[in-house]
């Protein structure tokens, strides 16, 4: 595909502001926009890696409400608001095109150039309505109703990719890792989207502790920690094997990749069993 194939059709208003960015136009013209695009999923991706861990470690103070309470107030800081709806841009983003590369290679859905339209048009629109929710500060959900429909969505998306790939030759590390990226693309866009609905929901320590005492969110948090934490340490470990040759080394990562996502794995569990 021609390298200003995509930039002449999916892009709106989009694309011709990426052009003008130095480093990515260059390798657009070079390589082409698909490889730009997955390069930027890489980088997105070890960038959400960082993020899983400090969320996992900041929520794990609520065990100390006070110091959960002190470390949220950093969040009423314009700076921090901001960079806070910048967040969003990866995650909706690797989200979408890990959404658009599932269709692509498991069910031979080849419209490419639509696909990538679509991944920067839903990613630009999702940070449109997220900073109004940041802007507006008063809506109210019901926890319960929210997640029974986003989480019924995303356990129905990584149903249909799992029926699609179980009977293909790929490992089962491989598919479980499409598996829990299809569930992601739905649940991790809502719970970010759901931290901004009810005032105080995540930043106020006895708000947090008295929705997470509900079984259901409980089991909710549970499959969010055990798929998030798989998926990301799946793609750390995908991308350690593309570049690390001697396999000596290639084992001590992969064993390094596995104790620390274990560790936090241990740690999500043991705060939304026992909170």
């Amino acid at each position: 595909m021609k390298a200003n194939t995509i930039s002449s059709r999916s892009g709106g208003w989009v694309m011709p502001l990426l052009e003008k960015v130095p480093f990515l136009s260059d390798s657009a013209r070079s390589h082409g926009w698909h490889y730009v695009i997955s390069w930027c999923h890489r980088i997105s991706g070890v960038g959400l890696v960082v993020y899983l861990l400090i969320h996992i470690y900041t929520l794990s103070s609520l065990q100390t409400p006070a110091v959960y309470d002190g470390k949220m107030k950093l969040l009423a800081i314009p700076i921090v608001v901001f960079l806070a709806w910048l967040s969003c841009l990866p995650v909706v983003f690797h989200a979408l095109n890990g959404g658009r590369l599932i269709l692509y290679e498991s069910f031979g859905s080849r419209n490419d150039e639509t696909m990538v339209r679509w991944t920067f048009g839903l990613t630009a629109l999702y940070a449109a309505v997220f900073g109004l929710l940041i802007l507006l500060k008063n809506q109210n959900v019901s926890p319960f109703f929210f997640w029974l429909l986003f989480l019924l969505t995303a356990l129905l998306a990584a149903y249909g990719v799992g029926a699609r790939l179980w009977r293909s030759g790929h490992t089962l590390y491989w598919k479980l890792q499409r598996i829990t990226g299809a569930f992601l693309l739905v649940a991790i866009p809502a719970h970010l989207m759901f931290s901004h609905l009810n005032p105080g929901v995540a930043h106020e320590a006895q708000a947090v502790i008295l929705r997470m005492q509900s079984v259901f969110i409980k089991v909710v948090d549970i499959l969010l920690a055990v798929s998030a934490l798989y998926h990301a340490g799946y793609g750390l470990f995908s991308i350690g094997a593309d570049y690390i040759r001697a396999r000596s080394l290639r084992r001590l990562y992969t064993v390094a990749v596995a104790v620390v996502f274990a560790v936090f794995l241990f740690i999500a569990l043991r705060l939304t069993v026992s909170v």
